[in-house]
């Protein structure tokens, strides 16, 4: 059974590609002096206890949640928008080029550049939502500072698997909002 058809376990998370993973303990990490500190300092600034195990992981978890979210909302976006966009350059290769009529022409143009202007409108609602939302970016701010955490473990010593805790950092849209509210595991939220 691969990774994709299974839910993650206890201690498991889904990192990049869908991979599920194993949480590696807050006791390890924190088993680095320099760690410790990182995860003391960062915890005080976002709120939050980088040192408790079942909040971590549902941090993790959430993060994955999250870019999955934006992964989907940027296939669902960005593929038929790359079919219309090559869609309007062959019939203007093919056709539109040729008409002798500049009237006809000039109306191509502008629906094209309507289609165009509609696409970029789309996709500024997009990342908008995805990137904009408080309790979003929330989510993203604490996993930035947990792979801060982690990275400081390793060069520290600590024996974590290579690549802990498999995912990126973000570059951007990872402020942290004290007054947002906390995000939910759908399966947590589904009990309420």
């Amino acid at each position: 059974m691969s990774d994709e058809d299974r839910e993650p376990g206890p201690g498991e998370y889904r990192a990049r590609g869908s991979i599920i993973r194993k949480m590696v303990p807050g006791e390890v990490l924190a088993s680095v002096p320099a760690a410790r500190e990182v995860a003391e300092a960062e915890g005080r600034r976002l709120h939050f206890d980088f040192l408790d195990d079942e909040a971590v992981l549902k941090l993790l978890r959430l993060r994955f949640l999250d870019e999955a979210r934006l992964h989907s909302a940027g296939m669902k976006l960005g593929v038929p928008s790359a079919l219309a966009l090559v869609g309007l350059f062959l019939y203007w290769g093919g056709y539109v080029q040729y008409w002798e009529s500049s009237k006809s022409q000039t109306l191509y143009y502008a629906a094209a550049g309507g289609v165009v202007a509609l696409i970029v409108l789309l996709y500024v609602i997009t990342l908008t939502r995805h990137w904009g939302s408080h309790p979003r970016q929330k989510v993203r701010a604490r996993a930035a500072a947990y792979r801060k955490f982690a990275h400081a473990a390793a060069g520290g010593g600590a024996d974590l698997p290579g690549f802990y805790p498999h995912y990126g950092p973000y570059p951007f849209a990872a402020n942290f909002h004290a007054d947002a509210e906390d995000l939910e595991l759908p399966s947590e939220a589904d009990t309420r």
